[in-house]
């Protein structure tokens, strides 16, 4: 039997706690995003920011703020992926997970399939970034050199 370097076990609890875990890092800084913009302009907060395809959008200014605050997200979901993914091979995986269960959310708030274009542009745009940034991030660290102890050697 011999060793393999990073030989990885399946594991659906982990990886199912992963996916919930990534899940509740997107809502609850998504939200915090929202609540920062939103005490910019002064406009109230509701769960139509975060599911509503009709809220983001290019014409109001509530649409380009709420679009930020997705993007800043995406950057904010990547340090997620560092921190407790951490490996670069999966971060797409986790990333379009995220976004997968959001789209089922959205489609579900709604009663209909998100059909509005800047929903679809601002939501992949995000995907993109997360996962870029995120095996980026991953990827450093992973290619980091691993020190060699160089201490006093005994002579023999």
């Amino acid at each position: 039997m011999g060793s393999h370097f990073r030989s990885y076990i399946w594991d659906p609890v982990l990886i199912l706690s992963q996916i919930v875990l990534m899940q509740c890092i997107y809502y609850s800084f998504l939200g915090l995003w929202l609540a920062g913009v939103d005490s910019l302009v002064q406009t109230n907060r509701s769960l139509d920011q975060i599911f509503s395809y009709e809220v983001l959008g290019f014409a109001t200014m509530q649409g380009r703020l709420s679009m930020m605050a997705f993007i800043l997200n995406s950057l904010t979901c990547a340090l997620g992926l560092w921190f407790f993914i951490r490996r670069g091979k999966q971060c797409l995986d986790f990333t379009v997970t995220v976004h997968f269960f959001h789209m089922i959310g959205c489609w579900i708030y709604n009663a209909h399939f998100p059909a509005a274009l800047s929903w679809w542009l601002v939501n992949v745009a995000c995907m993109a970034l997360m996962a870029v940034i995120g095996e980026y991030l991953c990827m450093r660290t992973e290619l980091r050199a691993i020190p060699v102890n160089s201490g006093p050697k005994s002579n023999l």
